[in-house]
């Protein structure tokens, strides 16, 4: 039988302010336990929570990246259950009225294709703390620093059909967040996870089958794993006669398995009722119109106008607008040498390969924007040619300068002057008269031996266009 996987996405995205949902205490990662956890996160007696209003403005901010339905009215509620890291009991979220409606995003599939994934809603809450295992001998200390940092839950509809379109959809929310500046990301700080919903039927079935979900996800790589495994694991359910639980599963990547956690009768009816602390949330067209016109250049906009601009492929624009990051210092360094084709090969290819190799983030590039395209100016008057431009990168990556300096300091400038090149050829050929009666005899790849005696000659200095040329020329005759 041929099955079809049916998957939706509820992505947890940490909003980017310095102090929490409902508290002023601090979000800032890395603080020693329980040291930023106030009495309104701790919930004690007598304490009332106070909405930080810029948690609102981000939200309306993504709701209107994703052109997304702003509800006029939206409510806080309280999701009622127990666990060590939740200190009130309950968390505050909300569940009938969330703050951003309906919405979409395009994503683009390796085939080269674009779909559109729906997004059913975008809600606030509070996240709760955490619990650590480690280093407790059998016991669980709780860690209440993250409890109340402001979330926007991104809930999309069961619109992706493989484990390669929710990390295409995963990556495209990850890149609207960071370019609204409304998040920084940040998966291994927990900045940005996700929960999967799976599920698998019978191609050409309407009904859905029975979903798995599976929690607090936090890498692109462990997401499509950890969907795969799932559907696999239905699959095979379904196959043997078996009959697959509504539950909720783990992943757990050092095993590279999913377990069950709670099934569907374990699970929490959590008892959602507004929460009597907080007023209804109103947002105006007023609103609206202040928060859209801070909104930037889009990524899906940004991509075309690379596109129309710079004469790029389609899958090239989509490399350079993948972060705003990115897209800001390829322009600078296309702004500052003149070439948008060069521009894009060295930052997609030989900057690309460094930050790779040393897992650098653009912005911790040791080789600004204006040192590569400084380095780019010398190619283009052919101070440099490629060869040497690869050295003089990586002496500016060592931090030993810029272009120009490394250029002066090392003596690479390119030797463009035909009549020392001519020279150059003249002594070569005298040199090797059995190799030259053997090109002119029919055996066309002596050519490169001629340009590698040329080239160590030269030390790698001389322009291999002008050497070519003249080297044919001079073949040719006699």
């Amino acid at each position: 039988m041929e099955w079809e996987t049916v998957i939706g996405l509820e992505i947890h995205t940490q909003l980017a302010t310095r102090s929490k949902i409902f508290s002023g205490a601090a979000t800032a990662y890395g603080a020693e336990p329980n040291t930023q956890a106030c009495a309104v996160d701790l919930g004690l007696p007598g304490v009332l929570p106070v909405l930080n209003g810029e948690v609102v403005r981000m939200a309306i901010k993504f709701g209107l990246a994703i052109d997304a339905e702003i509800t006029p009215l939206s409510v806080f509620a309280r999701k009622n259950y127990f666990y060590p890291d939740l200190p009130k009991g309950y968390q505050i979220s909300q569940f009938e009225l969330p703050i951003v409606g309906k919405g979409q995003v395009t994503i683009e599939l390796a085939d080269g294709s674009s779909k559109v994934v729906g997004v059913t809603r975008a809600h606030l809450e509070e996240d709760a703390g955490k619990s650590l295992h480690e280093d407790f001998h059998g016991m669980t200390g709780i860690d209440l620093n993250r409890a109340g940092t402001p979330l926007l839950e991104i809930v999309s509809e069961p619109d992706m059909r493989s484990a390669q379109e929710a990390v295409a959809y995963m990556r495209k929310i990850h890149s609207i967040v960071r370019y609204i500046e409304i998040s920084d990301g940040n998966m291994q700080e927990g900045s940005f996870r996700c929960d999967a919903n799976v599920s698998v039927r019978p191609k050409g079935q309407k009904e859905f089958g029975t979903r798995a979900e599976l929690k607090n996800i936090n890498s692109f790589r462990f997401v499509e794993k950890a969907i795969e495994l799932e559907v696999e694991r239905q699959i095979d359910i379904l196959e043997s006669g078996g009959t697959v639980v509504q539950e909720t599963r783990l992943y757990d990547a050092n095993r590279n398995e999913t377990r069950s956690m709670r099934s569907k009768e374990e699970a929490m009816d959590y008892r959602y009722f507004p929460d009597p602390d907080l007023l209804p949330v109103q947002v105006t067209d007023e609103d609206i119109e202040k928060v859209r016109q801070t909104l930037p250049e889009l990524p899906d906009a940004k991509k075309a106008r690379f596109v129309e601009d710079y004469s790029l492929s389609s899958e090239d624009a989509g490399i350079l607008t993948a972060s705003r990051e990115l897209s800001i210092y390829f322009e600078t360094v296309v702004e500052g040498c003149g070439e948008a084709k060069l521009a894009a090969n060295w930052v997609m290819g030989e900057l690309g390969g460094y930050l790779n190799r040393e897992n650098l983030d653009i912005g911790n590039s040791p080789v600004s924007a204006e040192m590569l395209a400084g380095m780019l100016k010398r190619i283009s008057d052919n101070t440099i040619y490629g060869k040497i431009a690869k050295e003089v990168f990586e002496a500016m990556w060592k931090g030993e300068g810029d272009a120009d300096a490394i250029i002066d300091s090392k003596g690479l400038k390119q030797i463009t002057d035909s009549g020392a090149i001519e020279s150059l050829i003249d002594e070569v050929l005298a040199n090797n008269p059995k190799q030259v009666e053997e090109y002119r005899g029919g055996k066309e790849k002596m050519l490169g031996f001629f340009v590698g005696q040329i080239m160590k000659a030269t030390g790698g200095k001389a322009n291999p266009g002008q050497v070519n040329q003249i080297l044919k020329e001079k073949l040719k005759g006699g």
